[in-house]
């Protein structure tokens, strides 16, 4: 299997203006996919928030399996470090979002006003690696679309301070990756759920990861997108398994296109509540 890496030149700019901006930042917002919330969490952002206030946001969490997002809430809090779980797509939590963000601000807040300010505005940066969900969040927040959404990564390039209502200025910042991928299973995780590029990795090689992390934890899903039996699964190899699937989808031996189409059906949760990152595991990138 091929290793998968991208880090394209905007990335490695995003980052360098955000550590110049760092200090105008009163709390830094990070958006993680809750189905790879460690494999989404870039291990470059622990080092940047140093001691400020962190608020831990696990989107898409109505795709990924809830007993899952619920032992990584658990998890990830910490003393200086908020976490919620939302659905930015349809719009929900997001004034529990909004109550945190200021509850995370509240020292601030109250040094401010001592000194004499009133209501002072609240500034945050969201961070967060390619198609995690930042820019619907912003402009759930801003109350229009200010941010430009899309289902592939690189969608934001530049960087920007945007007002909401709630008396707090959001900077959006570019999706960044890191440089290297110490583990290869992080780079296809990240590839399966859509924060890399289709172009840079070999769908195959993404789609048989994806089928092996299935039968893992989710044996059930994987007969029924499979249409076969729980039996039959257990032994068919997964390169056998990946052209059935594609013959059966009336694609004969093109099992490229197949797999990009079984990744998009995974990222658009039509293969059921998945989470292939779990809390305790080895493999965390913590």
């Amino acid at each position: 299997m091929t290793k998968i890496q991208w880090y394209p030149g905007h990335m490695n700019k995003a980052r360098n203006q955000l550590e110049e901006k760092l200090n105008l930042i009163d709390v830094v917002v990070e958006v993680l996919d809750a189905r790879i919330p460690s494999a989404s969490r870039n291990p470059m952002i622990g080092e940047l928030v140093g001691d400020k206030p962190h608020l831990i946001v696990l989107n898409k969490a109505d795709l990924a399996d809830p007993v899952m997002t619920k032992q990584w809430q658990k998890k990830l809090q910490g003393p200086r470090t908020l976490v919620m779980a939302m659905d930015a797509q349809h719009n929900t939590n997001m004034q529990a979002l909004i109550t945190l963000i200021k509850k995370a601000a509240s020292d601030k807040v109250r040094k401010l006003e001592e000194r004499g300010a009133s209501n002072p505005i609240i500034r945050i940066c969201l961070v967060g690696v390619p198609n995690c969900g930042k820019s619907t969040i912003i402009n759930r927040l801003v109350g229009r679309n200010v941010a430009v959404t899309g289902d592939r990564p690189g969608v934001t390039k530049g960087q920007a301070w945007l007002k909401t209502p709630y008396g707090i200025q959001i900077m959006d910042t570019p999706g960044i990756l890191w440089p290297k991928f110490e583990d290869q299973d992080v780079g296809y995780k990240l590839a399966a759920f859509g924060a890399i590029k289709d172009t840079i990795f070999h769908a195959d090689d993404v789609a048989l990861f994806v089928i092996r992390q299935l039968r893992q934890y989710y044996p059930a899903y994987l007969a029924k997108f499979a249409s076969c039996s729980k039996e039959k699964l257990a032994n068919i190899a997964d390169t056998d398994l990946l052209l059935a699937m594609t013959q059966n989808n009336g694609m004969r031996d093109d099992y490229d296109r197949f797999s990009l189409f079984m990744l998009q059906r995974l990222r658009k949760g039509k293969l059921g509540r998945i989470s292939l990152d779990r809390p305790g595991c080895n493999n965390e990138n913590q």
